[in-house]
């Protein structure tokens, strides 16, 4: 089931959500701001971003592992503290919310752009999601053991979010980050895309207008998507590194 969500071009339309979810905890937008700059390189960030959380998900054994080990030593780096509270990349609680907008996120953003999955699927989606968060060295104890276990956390955790200033500071290199003019259209979308997967809550705290006009038009892209997508090629349709892992496996298994 990781295969089959993870393998969608479309889940990035999802990528801002997540990201913005993430910062709406203030020690993880702290360590963000003073490690990190997405307003310099905003597209680039992304991309190595999700370049490694594929490689993790499809690479062979030796290149996952590489990928997942040069996260962890990178995360080794991140630490300080903020207004008398300290802040680690490598503090389970950390880790764990942002492990939970990756996986939330694949869910819903699958949901809207690509199509409804069965609940069994999602359960298992969920528990294949496990191992991979073990890859980056997150505690299997400190993980929810099943699906309704996470929702309930996921709840939990939303109502102690809060949006601070290095959130909306760096909420502006995640919705406009620096492109150039022929990515301007994607960049929209993505705008669009984000404040419409966004929780409502978090979306008024970040100060994101919306209203039933802004609902209807990105529904209705949405659709529009997931009418079109069955005529996509694969070679536009799925990632790159989703389609060497299918290669790699055949004739063994087919898609």
């Amino acid at each position: 089931m990781v295969w089959r969500v993870n393998a969608e071009t479309a889940m990035l339309l999802g990528s801002g959500r997540a990201l913005l979810m993430q910062i709406a905890h203030p020690m993880v937008a702290a360590g963000v701001a003073d490690h990190s700059d997405f307003q310099a390189d905003g597209f680039d960030r992304l991309w190595r971003t999700l370049d490694t959380v594929l490689t993790v998900a499809f690479g062979d054994t030796e290149h996952a592992l590489a990928a997942a080990d040069r996260v962890r030593e990178i995360h080794r780096r991140v630490a300080g503290s903020r207004g008398g509270r300290t802040y680690s990349a490598l503090d389970p609680d950390l880790s764990l919310w942002v492990h939970a907008t990756l996986v939330d996120t694949a869910l819903v953003t699958y949901r809207r752009y690509v199509g409804p999955l069965p609940s069994g699927d999602r359960e298992r989606y969920y528990r294949e999601m496990k191992r991979f968060a073990g890859a980056f060295g997150l505690p299997a104890e400190t993980v929810p053991p099943d699906l309704a276990a996470f929702r309930r956390y996921l709840r939990e955790t939303m109502a102690t979010l809060r949006v601070t200033r290095d959130a909306r500071r760096l909420a502006e290199g995640i919705l406009a980050p620096p492109a150039p003019p022929t990515l301007a259209p994607a960049r929209a979308l993505l705008r669009a895309s984000t404040a419409g997967l966004l929780p409502g809550e978090l979306r008024g705290q970040f100060g994101l207008a919306w209203g039933p006009g802004r609902e209807r038009a990105v529904r209705a892209g949405a659709a529009a998507i997931r009418r079109t997508l069955p005529v996509v090629p694969a070679n536009i349709r799925l990632w790159p590194h989703a389609r060497e892992a299918m290669t790699r496996l055949e004739p063994k298994s087919g898609w």
